[in-house]
């Protein structure tokens, strides 16, 4: 369970990660990253954050890219955090492909279902 302190960092940590990405997906012509969510270690020394990356068929190169770039992400948000926060925690990150999951799961619901079976 997240204190109250972990949770406030963490919206502040998404808010400026967001920005942060908004600016960053201008290189990456006709991508969007949206950052979903933010889990930060009680320590407050490690961030594991959530990307969700549209389209979905370029989100492994793009978040190879993004880890290539973790270490520019962080001086970035050092610049923004910096009155904030002592310390900026080391940055993971990782895909939320839950919006791909709720994509297929309402295509599987849409489909025409078979009928009933019936026995004669």
């Amino acid at each position: 369970m997240e204190t109250t302190r972990q949770e406030k960092i963490s919206r502040m940590l998404q808010k400026e990660l967001g920005e942060i990405f908004l600016l960053y997906a201008r290189e990456l012509q006709g991508t969007l990253i949206t950052v979903t969510g933010v889990r930060i270690s009680p320590d407050l020394g490690i961030a594991h954050t959530h990307l969700s990356i549209f389209p979905s068929n370029k989100s492994i190169a793009v978040l190879e890219k993004v880890k290539e770039d973790t270490k520019a992400i962080r001086f970035d948000l050092g610049k923004r955090v910096r009155h904030q926060l002592r310390i900026v925690p080391s940055l993971f990150f990782h895909v939320d492909d839950s919006l791909d999951y709720l994509e297929n799961i309402d295509k599987l619901l849409k489909s025409d279902p078979p009928g009933p079976a019936t026995e004669e």
